[in-house]
């Protein structure tokens, strides 16, 4: 079996799959575990990695986790990373590991927003599937060259849209999907947190970049939390966001970028909706809620009670789904879930979900097979390069007055 990548060809003589596959049951263990590299040694770098452990099918193998060459020797060995598989730049580990028989299987990409790009281009150059935290990119233009270089790769670039991956999530976007609460008419979402109120949260290291322009590009909320939002409205309901107008704020202390943003917003069919975000509402902690309404009923998740669903029929009970095995979970969604009702699950399995997901459409490719329907719908370039466009317009819509803007 040989696989083409750039030109090159790639003996590929392992089968990563079992011959025999429940499409209707759990996700199938792998012949040999996937090889797992990293660039960005951070807190997020950590959560993903821990993560990527959890689903039992990703081993961590290499990493370039620092820009700073003595910071990256330093960190690969408190990863436990062979001396040979530890790079002080991603270029020289895209190199490496790209001409290696046993190379990664994938890298997580978990930098600064402005270099997600070329790390990204550069491991697709290089044969290599991609998971990129968002947002993808701080330009349309690079968003839409990683569109076309994992299409001309042929293999996978994820987006750390986790909250898609949540299941109550899942069954919320099946209940839509399924005609469950009728024709759409209206899609409300925010995202509201309290970390940035300390007057001096702007010296701390870990924010400094995200209210850099020069690093976290023109936005710092909306390119942040508003794109998670925006993202799981669309997942949620099916439809894609066609307009918006935006007004960004400043409601602290001064900041170079925007810590608050209100938003109207236009889906396809003209549905109207609502999109909030901001970092300063003090006791919001992951205050992320999801409300959709149609002729018939709605469906509501909360991020901080993210084990049940709430789904509204009018005229009838409101149902509470809880996340666990049966009781109005579907099949799907409980591919997703690990342990019973009543023992809590939350952002790391969420997490272990999406790289369980990437996981299974690397192996799909790896091994030339279809992947079946409904599965591996974790969040995809494609949508990575709808999130760039979403803050581009919100960034126009703001400089604009506010004014309605065609994403």
């Amino acid at each position: 079996m040989v696989l083409r990548y750039q030109n090159c060809e790639i003996e590929m003589t392992e089968k990563l799959l079992p011959d025999d596959i429940d499409i209707k049951g759990s996700y199938p263990n792998f012949n040999r575990r996937l090889r797992l590299g990293i660039v960005g040694g951070g807190r997020i770098a950590a959560t993903q990695a821990m993560a990527a452990r959890l689903t039992g099918l990703w081993e961590i193998v290499a990493g370039a986790l620092s820009s700073d060459p003595v910071k990256a020797m330093e960190r690969s060995k408190e990863w436990h990373l062979p001396s040979d598989r530890s790079y002080t730049s991603f270029e020289h580990m895209a190199e490496c590991e790209g001409s290696r028989s046993d190379g990664i299987d994938a890298v997580m990409v978990t930098t600064p927003n402005n270099v997600h790009y070329s790390v990204s281009k550069a491991f697709l150059e290089s044969g290599t599937n991609v998971i990129c935290d968002k947002p993808l990119t701080n330009r349309i233009d690079e968003a839409k060259n990683l569109v076309e270089l994992t299409a001309s790769f042929g293999g996978s670039l994820g987006v750390g849209y986790v909250m898609s991956c949540f299941p109550m999530i899942r069954q919320a976007r099946e209940i839509v999907a399924n005609g469950g609460v009728g024709d759409l008419n209206q899609i409300h979402v925010e995202f509201m947190q309290d970390w940035m109120i300390p007057d001096d949260i702007d010296t701390r290291p870990h924010v400094k970049w995200r209210l850099d322009p020069e690093i976290s590009g023109q936005t710092s909320c909306v390119g942040d939390i508003g794109t998670h939002a925006a993202h799981l409205a669309s997942y949620v309901s099916g439809l894609e966001l066609t307009a918006l107008k935006a007004e960004f704020h400043i409601c602290g202390t001064p900041k170079p970028l925007e810590d608050t943003v209100f938003m109207f917003t236009r889906y396809e069919g003209n549905i109207p909706g609502t999109l909030m975000a901001t970092r300063l509402a003090p006791g919001k902690r992951g205050g992320l809620l999801l409300r959709i309404f149609g002729s018939r009923g709605g469906v509501e998740w909360n991020l901080e009670n993210s084990e049940q669903l709430r789904f509204y029929r009018y005229g009838e009970p409101d149902q509470v789904i809880t996340r666990g095995h049966g009781h109005g979970v579907s099949k799907a969604t409980e591919r997703l879930v690990r342990t019973g009702r009543g023992f809590p699950e939350g952002i790391i399995e969420a997490w272990a979900n999406l790289y369980t997901e990437f996981a299974i459409a690397i192996a799909f490719q790896h091994d030339h097979r279809d992947l079946p329907k409904g599965w591996g719908i974790y969040p995809r370039v494609t949508e990575g390069a709808k999130g760039v466009r979403f803050i581009d317009a919100s960034v126009r819509s703001n400089q604009d007055g506010g004014a309605w803007v065609e994403v």
